[in-house]
């Protein structure tokens, strides 16, 4: 699909929910404050090697939420993903609650219907209670009960106030990142105990959707998953082969299970040989119904196999810089894990990438959600996170310039509404992120790493017009 900017002008359909995302581990800071508890990304950030920027330091979110609220209405918001930092509530994942942690939820999301912005949480987003993951973590089936009893706690406080629900943010990104590659917290590099992770999480998922159902709470539910945009490296065969096990990896692993009620028939020996233990009755709760979908959408990737070809060590870096991994050998630890389990290879493409070296390709988006909606039926989406970093340019009256960010978040507009005009119900779209976190600058907003100063760069006063129209009014600067 070629993308015009000639076609701005397009408009949403009436009530289409615009937002941006934040995510507690990236953005709060002072992890334990309050009473909190340390969580998985907590430990694994103060490992010697890992860094500690993100989880130490954030953006300080957690005390100048109040303001971070105001600039999101100076936006003109009309939703705000953020997620709820489990450890917070419970510092040891189950027991008593910590009313302090609890109590700044509760004000956060006074904080968003006061300045008319829609509250939507994340009950989980990357970061287990330490405590639960010393008890074995998502391997251990329990942990799903206790997910659900937390999530129980939350429906009771805020389920009177809450209009959208999302259970988890990408069971794919918490199983492959932190159970099997080993990049992300708890920092495991175990298939069979990343198998029985994601089984339970999805478990995890069902029993929250269930407890939500029980709760009497208010709004809708569901969950997010990121999804890649598979294509295959030729039209021979073996390539498409290549491909349709890469989807099964990164799409179909997680959301048959969730929308179908069955885990994909196609699954690898590899996996097969390590697949845990699904009691009688699982599927079915994981497939308890959810209002909606939220998807995660940054990444194309072009896939081939792995045994025929080029051989797996020449994939070019940039195939595998999506999940936020500068490091050549863990890079090569992405490249084996793909070509041992799947048999598949990446391939470098051409063109235009974010600072991350993320591809940038618009149709991609517009791929997936016709993906999902040709596989799954008419669930309503939400596109729950899309974004990119550049290297914005703070200029000498302290706005912020970022020309290659506006076109992108225009372009993947575009891409969408090709779909929604497509018949696709997507019914709202959410930037990643609000604003810069400790690491990256994917934000609306601008944040001084020394001072933590706060500025909307120019993509977030575009935003504002776009939210203002509920469309795409006018280009930015020459043609953006």
């Amino acid at each position: 699909m070629s993308l015009d900017s000639s076609q701005v002008g397009t408009r949403f359909p009436d009530g289409f929910l615009w937002g941006a995302s934040t995510a507690a581990f990236l953005m709060e800071g002072a992890p334990l404050a309050d009473g909190a508890g340390p969580s998985v990304q907590h430990t694994f950030a103060g490992t010697p090697g890992n860094g500690h920027s993100r989880v130490e330091r954030g953006i300080d979110q957690y005390r100048r939420f109040r303001d971070d609220v105001k600039l999101a209405r100076e936006i003109g918001l009309r939703s705000f993903r953020f997620s709820i930092a489990w450890s917070r509530v419970f510092p040891e994942g189950t027991g008593t609650v910590n009313a302090p942690g609890l109590d700044h939820y509760d004000a956060l999301v006074d904080t968003l219907l006061e300045n008319g912005i829609a509250p939507s949480p994340y009950l989980y987003y990357w970061d287990l209670p330490a405590a639960l993951q010393d008890r074995g973590g998502w391997a251990n089936r329990d942990c799903a009960n206790w997910f659900a009893d937390y999530t129980a706690c939350l429906y009771d406080r805020l389920g009177d106030r809450v209009p959208q629900w999302f259970t988890v943010c990408e069971p794919h990104s918490i199983v492959h990142m932190g159970h099997l590659v080993g990049e992300d917290g708890p920092g495991i590099r175990d298939l069979r105990t990343a198998l029985r992770a994601g089984h339970h999480l999805l478990l995890g998922h069902g029993l929250a959707v269930q407890a939500f159902r029980a709760s009497g709470a208010g709004g809708e539910i569901g969950i997010s998953t990121v999804m890649t945009d598979i294509r295959p490296a030729s039209d021979a065969r073996h390539d498409r082969d290549a491909a349709r096990r890469a989807d099964m990896y990164f799409n179909r692993l997680y959301l048959d299970p969730i929308l179908l009620g069955a885990y994909p028939e196609d699954l690898p020996e590899r996996l097969l040989r390590d697949w845990p233990p699904v009691v009688e009755g699982d599927l079915a709760t994981i497939a308890s119904p959810i209002d909606f979908l939220g998807v995660v959408h940054y990444l194309s990737l072009t896939v081939g196999d792995a045994t025929l070809g080029e051989p797996a060590a020449d994939v070019a870096p940039e195939g595998f810089e999506h999940l936020g991994i500068s490091d050549l050998a863990a890079i090569e630890r992405h490249e084996s894990v793909f070509a041992e389990l799947l048999d598949v290879r990446v391939v470098d493409t051409e063109g235009p990438v974010t600072e991350l070296g993320w591809k940038i390709a618009p149709e991609g988006l517009g791929n997936v959600l016709r993906t999902l909606r040709d596989r799954y039926g008419d669930l309503p989406l939400y596109v729950a996170e899309n974004g990119a970093a550049f290297s914005d340019t703070v200029t000498d009256d302290g706005t912020v310039e970022d020309t290659e960010r506006v076109s992108y978040i225009r372009d993947h507009l575009l891409a969408a509404h090709e779909a929604i005009r497509d018949g696709v119900d997507l019914r709202g779209w959410s930037v990643w992120s609000l604003l810069d976190d400790a690491d990256y600058n994917f934000g609306l907003i601008h944040v001084d790493r020394e001072t933590q100063r706060r500025t909307v760069k120019d993509s977030g006063h575009w935003y504002r017009e776009v939210i203002a129209a509920n469309g795409l009014p006018v280009p930015y600067g020459n043609g953006g």
